[in-house]
This record gives structure tokens, sequence and C-alpha cells, in this order.
């Protein structure tokens, strides 16, 4: 509610101030923005809408809403519904409920919690397709021509053995921008031609009669022929032979994540991420007769030189002045999600470098191509592995999974025949109004396939093209040193660690091993147990337990895969009920270990998939618990409240350079929102997590931090790491004395990681496009 509220404020204030911004003007934006309003608006132009209920925290509202229960065939005890706050974006607040009751229940929390005011319910729309399509307004300054890119249609999937709460699940937070393989996009959908045309009218003709400006995202359903909506009038825009078409979201400033449907959309009809934006802020401008000077001239578009045929010999060519650079990423293990948002994060920024000549490359996992074309072929040498050199509209995809699906896709004739018509036709609508405008210059993304190959294939082009390696698989033989010795034979030059460096950190027994001599010098190892999953599946979960308290002296236990990180299957163990519940998981294969499944508070814990072969138990190390709170009186303590009892607290440092004189950034402390291990979502997903860099004085006193700071550079020296790497430690407050837990290699290079906030702490700043700059340049520096 208040995000809304200043939002709309906010273009009130540029609009009385007479500020040129980019969007929707204050007066549609409201009417829009509210879900009950826009339902309403979108029946009086004539649409078919969703049956909704609008819920205010009234006496009346339970007898109004059984009534509504009733008019919609739904049982008033068990009716399934969808609860959402009417003016609340990216499903903020969004649940499903059963029966009048549930749905007052959920409606009068969304309503407490001060996320709304006003709740609306609608009827769950089952065995339907969601979709969603971006508009981009082409037109001149004052009459609108709105153009729909070609849609996406969301998929959810549920892997495994999904619960029953999950099969109804919808669309949510998590599932918009965490990876997740619970959800799949298939741009354009998988819908006949004419549902497709007639989505992508119904959404223009939306756009322009609720007077929307430069570009929106606008959701809806694609729903068979024998679902039933309530219409008052079947000659509503929507009603065919084929289904119904409902539009239900309109978003007002689409998302504008590196792999969001903004990009995703315009990348499949030739807009490169820079080309796109700088379209809708020229557009903009248009209106705005002061900054019309800034539309006349336009230079031509950067990276067009970059653009690739199909041919592998024009993929990389040959320029004398123009530096290679192969970004791999992706791989096989439960890492591979935020291993393709690292490479991802990583190409678009190398890309600032006119000099550079970037490709984006994905290690498929073992099961996939290889799986649909070869079943029978089981064990393959990693020589075999399949790499897909990715053209850049393949690349903006959540997971490695939907990235191997679209480049399966793209190479089949049928479905690439018919994406190249969509394309063609959707290219052909923007140039009708683009043409009119002397600042558009063109698109800049071709339409190009994927290129398959072997590894091996692949590195020997890598030598051919004297290509440099931006290594960004998470684990595996990224990061276990398989990958850099296939480059090394072949002399060519990558980014991190050497061969031997990644294989002793890659093991978390062996780096401990590496470090114990460093005790008199301030740096402390953990005591560990690894054991064998098939040995915790077979043996009593009692004495399993008894043995690992009676071994390392302790209570309570973290389990994490002995190879594997990122928070994925890491766990707080308090009693063996909480063991036994972990053991299940892992025999189940679950996906996820649900919040609070544990005997301690937890969030989400994402599991490894498949299942780890081996498990690492560790005394689970006490910290000081960091609490921030918004709500603070005191204006000196920010909202930060730290008891520092334990006098430990958990850092995590990057390091850079060349072998031998390592670096360390700035530590960082993390504060933890939920249980007592990070979340997936809290290292790598923007808007959670909070990370102090450097940490409060309050904390760490900066002889302290000194000091830290040269027992993370000791372990990086005496690791023998180089270019780059991630060290997590717990950190005493009082002496600077360094507990390792891990180091990353291959460390998390997405937007939001805080390898990122630690290279901006640097002096002068050093922003993302010239630390992976860096990164690089030791890389290449090492091969000469």
């Amino acid at each position: 509610m208040w995000y809304t509220e200043i939002y709309l404020s906010f273009q009130e204030l540029l609009e009385k101030s007479n500020i040129p911004f980019v969007g929707t003007r204050s007066d549609e934006c409201r009417k829009a923005f509210d879900k009950y309003d826009a339902s309403l608006e979108l029946n009086k132009q004539g649409f078919v809408t969703v049956p909704n209920f609008l819920v205010q925290g009234s006496v009346s509202d339970e007898s109004n809403l059984s009534q509504w229960f009733v008019r919609n065939q739904l049982d008033t005890h068990l009716g399934k519904v969808v609860v959402k706050p009417t003016k609340a974006g990216s499903s903020i607040g969004v649940t499903v409920a059963y029966g009048v009751t549930d749905t007052l229940n959920k409606a009068n929390e969304i309503i407490s919690e001060g996320i709304d005011d006003k709740v609306i319910v609608e009827i769950f729309l089952e065995g339907g397709s969601e979709f969603t399509a971006i508009v981009l307004d082409v037109g001149s300054a004052f009459d609108s021509q709105p153009v729909v890119l070609l849609p996406t249609e969301v998929e959810l999937q549920f892997h495994g053995n999904a619960d029953i709460s999950e099969k109804d699940a919808i669309f949510n937070y998590r599932r918009k921008y965490l990876p997740t393989q619970q959800v799949a996009y298939h741009t354009p959908p998988r819908f006949p031609l004419d549902v497709i045309q007639s989505i992508r009218d119904g959404a223009s003709v939306l756009f322009k009669r609720l007077g929307l400006r430069d570009f929106a995202r606008i959701d809806g359903w694609f729903l068979p022929p024998s679902a039933h909506v309530s219409s008052s009038s079947e000659s509503k825009f929507g009603k065919t032979d084929l289904g119904t078409i409902i539009f239900t979201d309109i978003n007002l400033i689409s998302g504008m994540e590196q792999t969001s449907f903004l990009f995703q959309q315009a990348s499949k009809v030739g807009f490169s991420h820079s080309n796109i934006l700088r379209t809708i802020i020229r557009h903009a401008c248009l209106r705005f007769p002061s900054l019309a000077s800034y539309n006349i001239m336009s230079s031509p578009l950067p990276g067009t030189r970059r653009s690739k045929s199909s041919q592998i010999t024009e993929v990389f060519p040959k320029h004398l002045d123009v530096r290679k650079v192969f970004v791999i990423f992706g791989g096989d293990t439960s890492e591979r999600q935020v291993s393709l948002m690292s490479g991802t994060n990583v190409w678009l920024n190398l890309q600032a470098f006119d000099d550079l000549e970037v490709t984006p490359c994905l290690l498929a996992h073992t099961n996939d191509y290889l799986s649909k074309t070869e079943p029978n072929n089981k064990e393959l040498d990693v020589n075999s592995r399949t790499v897909w050199s990715l053209p850049y509209s393949l690349v903006l995809r959540h997971t490695t999974e939907e990235v191997i699906d679209a480049c399966v896709e793209a190479i089949e004739p049928t479905r690439a025949a018919l994406t190249s018509q969509l394309r063609n036709q959707v290219m052909d609508d923007l140039m009708e109004g683009l043409k009119q405008h002397d600042w558009f210059t063109g698109f800049d993304i071709f339409n190009e396939p994927p290129i398959m190959l072997t590894l091996k294939q692949w590195v020997k082009l890598a030598k051919e093209v004297h290509a440099t390696i931006f290594i960004a698989v998470h684990g595996g033989i990224g990061e276990d040193g398989t990958l850099q010795s296939l480059l090394e034979a072949e002399g060519v030059s990558y980014t991190g660690p050497g061969v031997m460096a990644s294989k002793i950190c890659m093991d978390k027994v062996a780096t401990s091993l590496a470090l114990n001599s460093l005790a008199d010098l301030g740096v402390l190892t953990i005591a560990k147990d690894v054991r064998r999953k098939e040995d915790l599946l077979n043996m009593p979960i009692i004495n399993t337990w008894q043995e690992l308290t009676s071994k390392l002296q302790c209570e309570t236990f973290c389990v994490k895969p002995a190879r594997d990180g990122c928070s994925t299957g890491v766990a707080r163990l308090c009693c063996s009920q909480d063991l036994a519940v972990y053991v299940k998981a892992l025999n189940d294969g679950l996906l996820r270990i649900p919040p609070n499944s544990l005997s301690k508070a937890h969030g989400m814990i994402e599991m490894p998939n498949p299942p780890p072969e081996h498990l690492i138990f560790e005394p689970f190390i006490e910290t000081d618990e960091i609490v921030f709170s918004s709500k603070s009186s005191n204006e000196n303590a920010r909202g930060l409240f730290w008891k520092g009892q334990s006098r430990w607290v958990e850092v995590t440092v990057g390091v850079l350079g060349k072998c031998g004189s390592m670096y360390s950034l700035t530590p960082s402390v993390t504060i933890k929102e939920s249980g007592d291990i990070l979340s997936l979502e809290e290292k790598f997903q923007g808007g959670t997590g909070i990370n102090l860099t450097p940490p409060p004085l309050s904390i760490i006193s900066n002889e302290i931090l000194a000091r830290c700071k040269q027992h993370i550079e000791l372990i990086a020296n005496t690791l023998q790491l180089k270019g780059f790497s991630r060290i997590d430690a717990f950190v005493n407050v009082d002496s600077g004395e360094v507990l390792i837990i891990e180091v990353n290699t291959v460390p998390g290079m997405t937007p939001s990681t805080v390898l990122i906030h630690q290279a901006l702490a640097e002096q002068p700043p050093m922003y993302p496009h010239l630390f992976f700059r860096t990164v690089l340049d030791l890389a290449s520096e090492r091969s000469m």
C-alpha cells in the first residue's frame, strides 16, 4: 500500500513540476494499477473479465461474499479462489483460499499487515494457460501506436513429489524473480496462431483505450472452450471459437531485471537491452519540446558488429583488433541456475567494451539434450559434454533447462519457421511506426540459431580464435579443476584459480587440511564428519545422531553437500528428528524442504538435484544475531541491533589479484532474514537480505577489520588462489581471528551478490563492468 501511494504521488509530483518522465500519466496509472478499478474499466471497454469480489474489511463482507460464491457456482466451504491486494505488484500478498471463511481470513491478513486496505477475490482459473505481453508505443508524441511484442506463455511445472498445495500454486513473487524449475516460459506461446494474434490485438486496444504511454506489460489467461467464465455478453472481446482470452493485470512499469519479460520479448524481435531502453526513453522525449534536440542526432548502436551468422567460422570472426571472450555457465550441479544468472550478468557487463567480442556459452546438463537425442548413451566422458554457443535472445532465460529447451526448439524446423514468421510480423509492425523517427537506427539483434558443440570442440575452437574463457560454472567441472585442466592442456587462458587450487577448494575437507598449519596465525578450521548418502539412508537415525554428537562433541550441527554450495542443501539440525526430516528429503529426492519443517525456524531450503552422494556435518557455530529494524527511534543506531554475546559474526570476502599477492576486498556482514542459514534468495535475489559493507564500527572496529583482511589474504595466498574468489568465514570481533567456512573459486556474480557491493566499496569504486574486466585482464596476464 505504501509503495503504491508513493508511486502514484511521485508521478503527480513530476507532472506538477513539469519534469519529463517515462510512462503513463498519474490519473491513468491510478485507475490501471488498482486491480478492482481496472477490472471494472476492462468490463466497461468490452473485455471479458474474471468474476471478482471486493473485500474492504466491513461487517457485511461475509454475507455478500457468500452470495458471490453461490452466484459463481462455488462451494461456500471448499470453493477455490485467488486472494490478492488491489494495489500491489509482483504477486506480493497473492494467495489461494478455499471457501468463504478461509477467503475472509486471508483477505483480512492482507489488510491487517498493511499491504493494502482493499482486497480483490477472483475465481481460480482452472485448466488455462497464463501469458504476458509487452506493449511498445512507436507512435508520435500524442498519437499512440501500440505494438505488442511476441507474448510469453507462463507454464507452472511440478516435479517429483509435489504436494496438493503446490499443485494449486500461482505465479508468485518467488517464481517470478528466483531461478527455479517451478516455472517455464515459452516465447512465442504454444497457442494457435489466431489466438496469438488475438492477444496482440486485444492488448494493443487495451493500451490505447486506457491511455497508457511508452510501454507496459499486460498479463492474462487463455482458457479452453470447456472453461466457463461468466460474461454479461457473448460479444465481449476475448471470446473465440478456440477459447477465451482474459486480460487480468496491467503492469505500468514492467520489471527490468536482466532476464525480465521486457528484455526477453524485445530480444526476440531485434532489440538489445540498451536499444529497447533507448527506444522507450526517446519515445517519451517526444512529448517534451525541450528534449527534442536529444532525438535529432543518433549515433550507431554499439554492439551491432558483434552480431553472428549461423556458420561457426563467422560466429567467431578472427579480427585482430578485437579480443574474443567466451563466457561459460550452466553445468550439472544445483548451482546451475545461479550460474546462468552469473554468466548472463558477466556477458552483459563485458559488452560495454568495444574491444571485446563476447559470446555466451552454456555447458549443458548431462541429462538435457543428450537424453532427448541419445537415450542409450549413459556414460559420456567430459570431453563429450555438450556446449551451446547461444544467440542473444536465448540467453535471457531463468533456468538452464529452459535455455536447453529453447535451443532444441530453435533448431527444430517447424517451430523455428513459426517463430521466424511471427518475429517478422512484429518487426514489420514496429518499423511501421519507428521509421518516422530519425533517432531510431535499426534493430541490433539478429535471428540466429544456437550452435551445438562438444566440450572438446569448444576448447579447440577457443584455442583457434585465441579466446579467453570467463568461467561462471559454479560447482562440478567448472570449479573442481576439470575444466581448468582441459583449458590448460590446450594453452587457453581462463579466469579464476588454477587446477590444483580449484581441486582443493572444491573439497571442503581438503581445504581445512591445507589451512590447518595457520592456527597459530589466527586462521582456524571447523571439525568435519563426512557421511555417504547411502549410509545415512540405511543406518537408524538415532544411531547416526549419537555418532555425530560423540565425534563432533556438540548437540547442533550444520549439514551441507560435500561438493556443492550456494546454500543448496544447507541446514541446521538441532535434534534427531531434524536429521530424520533431512534424510527423508534426500531419500525422496525433494527439490525443497518447506519452511519451518525443522525444529528451529527457517525459510525454504533448496535441495540439490540430484541428491549429493556425500554430506558434511559440522558443529553449528553460534554467531551473534544482528537485526535490522526500520522502526528504530534511535537515529544513531539506524535500526541496527546487535547483542554481541558470542563475539563471532559471519562474513563473506572477495579476493582479487595475482597468485601470491591476492588482495582482500572489504568484508561484508550479511543479515539473515529467516533462520540461521542464508537462503538462496538472500544470496542472489535482489530486494532480499541485507549486506553491510563495510560492517558497522559498532560491530567490527577498523583495527579488527584490517586484521581480518590480513587473515583472508593469508588464506588466499596459502591456497595459491589467483584471479578472484570469495571466502566465507566467521570472524571474532575482539581478536580478528578467522574461522574458515569455505572458499568459492567461482563465486556468484549475479547483480545482487555481495561481491559487487564490495567492489563498489573500493576507492575509487569499481563498477561491475570494470570489476569483470579486471578479472578478465588478470586471466590474460597470467597466460603471457
